[in-house]
């Protein structure tokens, strides 16, 4: 049950308690009680010390929160009180500590049964809260599978990605989606399970090419009674539960006694299956002999930043790896970093029988609990020191170290690229946010406009926005309305979401003086206001911008048009920036190729947004617009008539002919259609 308690008045507030030697300390040695208790830490202290009073000593759950209500921390405890009483006093903590009790202006608890039960609670806190002070996975995007359906007589295999809504077996994860394909080509081979949907499988009347190639057994026309399939399918699951050795020695046996019996063409099949799943273990990398289902974690951190390789091993193969750059405080061990992560990652995905890590674990007992509760079944998790699951760790670490110094590489590159374009355009320093702006239309239909946007760490996805234009007085294809429209729109909501854009000059003034937080939060996300916006376009395109933000009493804020050169060339680009005139940059520049990339980039997006929308409304049903008619209402209109134009040429008695229209709503169809006709 969730406690959540109100912000304290902090003149209402009694002294600090004085220490509980019997309270585990918080963080290894770092500031002093004297330099925490000065100022804005005092009174987060304070807020703390209060709620302390009401707290039980069972495990559970903790949130700290700051004056906005955004969660600052998610933690976990065997005895809440003890470990929030343990921020009242910050005495040898770090400097995130005490950046974390400064802003914390309330607190919410969950209480648990066990600290098993607190630990699974709060990575998922994590995830979906995303607080600034935890380590935070970032790249979390969702793993394909192999899924075997188990909703149809003759069951299915096919990819599988996203919610796992339909009844069947699921097997992964797969590191990508090319791993997937390649697996079921072999299992097809191996266990000739049907790949297609059950419309078409309801549909053939003879077999189909996957049957003639060998990689179908061919329910669909009796090709292969029922039974029969269904211990193909058994093979087939239990080869991918990690019952490979089973399964091939099943196979061998039936061969050599197919071979004994003179059936040597069923011999044959015998072999080419067992000669497919050869295929499907062969060397794909790194293949253990020894290690049938486990998933390998190898952390390495190196200037500042920390990289995470994830190696998936089942059936005793490999079945791909993934990189992932959590955002982390530098101050935080490997194996504090490597468990929250772990945790953190298994939330919403299937947990192997085996985890290997690279670093062992403060708390890897009470974690390998909670997987096994979550697994329903026991779960190891295990810090080799040789054979050859210490290879595996190995080979990942390499992964790891690899996979670091190419993003730092990189990082150094784009941070002169920033540089470089702050020269240019006379920025004050390098830009941490860009937002690049384009349009896109055809003769004014379908009409979008896109914002890219990119930082230090490249470009930055998820904060790419679309805007389908909506001014109906609009001339079609005015590119300067609708760039008004974007920009009034963008900033408008971001004057109401994030407040006026913080001064640049006070800015640099303050970077010196301990705002560590947006150093620390820098590597996960840009700032909410740019530093630099560019325009596709020319001096037009500029003028609608510069009449926007003066609209909207934005001042200061860095815009530049990029417009094409002669003959829309790349590399003739023509700069217009608000007081200067005109210029470009030499050919080979690579702050232009940079640029080039940038507004590329907001092209491609904006083309793609386009399409999809023109996509969408050729596709549309006319039927759509009319008020009350539904799906159902319109399926049986449309298997009544045939086509919608059938629907609008016929007449209200035949409309009233279909079941589930009334005589109102046949009205309102024929009105729709005959609408200003004579």
């Amino acid at each position: 049950m969730t406690d959540p308690t109100p912000v304290p008045d902090p003149a209402d507030l009694p002294a600090v308690p004085s220490a509980d030697p019997a309270t585990d300390p918080v963080e290894a040695p770092g500031t002093t009680l004297g330099e925490a208790a000065a100022g804005p830490v005092r009174r987060g202290v304070e807020v703390i010390a209060e709620i302390v009073k009401r707290l039980p000593n069972g495990p559970g759950v903790y949130r700290m929160i700051d004056a906005k209500g955004d969660v600052l921390y998610v933690g976990k405890a065997r005895s809440l009180k003890k470990r929030v009483a343990s921020y009242a006093r910050p005495i040898n903590v770090s400097t995130r500590i005490l950046r974390m009790v400064q802003a914390t202006a309330a607190m919410e608890f969950v209480s648990t049964r066990t600290e098993t039960e607190a630990l699974l609670l709060e990575a998922n806190l994590i995830k979906r809260l995303r607080p600034r002070f935890n380590v935070l996975l970032r790249d979390d995007k969702s793993f394909p599978y192999i899924l075997i359906t188990g909703d149809h007589e003759a069951p299915q295999i096919l990819k599988h990605r996203g919610a796992r809504n339909r009844k069947g077996d699921y097997f992964g994860p797969f590191a990508s989606a090319g791993a997937v394909g390649r697996t079921i080509n072999a299992l097809q081979k191996a266990f000739l399970i049907r790949s297609c949907t059950d419309a078409v499988y309801a549909s053939r009347t003879r077999p189909c090419l996957l049957h003639q190639i060998k990689r179908c057994a061919a329910p669909c026309t009796g090709e292969v009674d029922l039974p029969a399939y269904g211990e193909l399918v058994r093979e087939a699951r239990a080869f991918l539960t990690g019952r490979s050795a089973a399964v091939k020695s099943e196979l061998a046996t039936a061969m050599e006694a197919a071979s004994a019996d003179l059936d040597f063409e069923r011999a044959a099949v015998y072999r080419d299956r067992l000669a497919a799943l050869s295929h499907v273990s062969a060397h794909q990398g790194i293949n253990p002999r020894g290690v049938e289902e486990a998933d390998v974690f190898a952390l390495h951190q190196e200037g500042g930043q920390t990289a995470i390789q994830v190696f998936f091993f089942r059936t005793g193969q490999n079945w791909g790896n993934h990189g992932y750059f959590p955002k982390a405080d530098p101050t935080l061990e490997p194996a504090e970093v490597l468990e929250s992560f772990v945790a953190q990652f298994y939330d919403d995905k299937p947990v192997p029988r085996l985890v290997l890590v690279s670093h062992a674990l403060p708390e890897q007992v009470l974690l390998a609990e909670a997987l096994s509760e979550r697994a329903g079944r026991r779960v190891e998790i295990a810090t080799p020191q040789r054979s050859e699951k210490r290879d595996l760790v190995d080979h990942a670490l390499t992964n790891a170290r690899e996979a670091l110094g190419r993003r730092l590489a990189e990082t150094s590159s784009q941070t002169a690229l920033l540089e470089g374009l702050a020269g240019a355009f006379g920025l004050a320093g390098p830009p941490r946010r860009i937002e690049v702006y384009d349009n896109s239309h055809i003769m004014g239909t379908n009409a979008v406009g896109a914002m890219v946007v990119a930082g230090p760490e490249g470009f930055v996805k998820g904060q790419y926005r679309t805007f389908n234009i909506r001014s109906t007085d609009l001339t079609p294809g005015d590119d300067f309305g609708m760039m008004r429209e974007v920009l009034t729109r963008r900033f408008a909501r971001l004057l109401k979401e994030a407040g006026p854009r913080p001064d640049a000059a006070a800015g640099a003034a303050t970077t010196d003086h301990a705002d560590e937080a947006e150093t620390e939060a820098s590597a996960e996300a840009v700032r909410p206001w740019p530093d630099l916006v560019l325009i596709d376009g020319g001096a037009g395109q500029l003028t609608a911008a510069q009449t926007v933000l003066a609209e909207l009493g934005i001042a200061d804020l860095p815009l530049v048009g990029v417009a094409k050169g002669a003959d829309r060339d790349a590399g003739r680009e023509t700069f217009h920036i608000p007081g200067r005139q005109p210029f470009r940059l030499p050919i080979r520049d690579p702050v232009l190729y940079f640029i080039q990339r940038l507004r590329d980039e907001a092209h491609r997006f904006a083309i793609g947004t386009h399409r999809a929308r023109r996509s969408k409304e050729l596709v549309a049903n006319p039927l759509d617009e009319v008020a009350g008619i539904g799906p159902t209402r319109k399926r049986a209109l449309l298997r009544h008539f045939g086509t919608a134009k059938a629907i609008a040429r016929a007449g209200v008695e035949d409309l009233q002919a279909v079941a589930g229209v009334s005589e109102s709503l046949a009205r309102a169809i024929h009105a729709h259609f005959h609408e200003g006709r004579g």
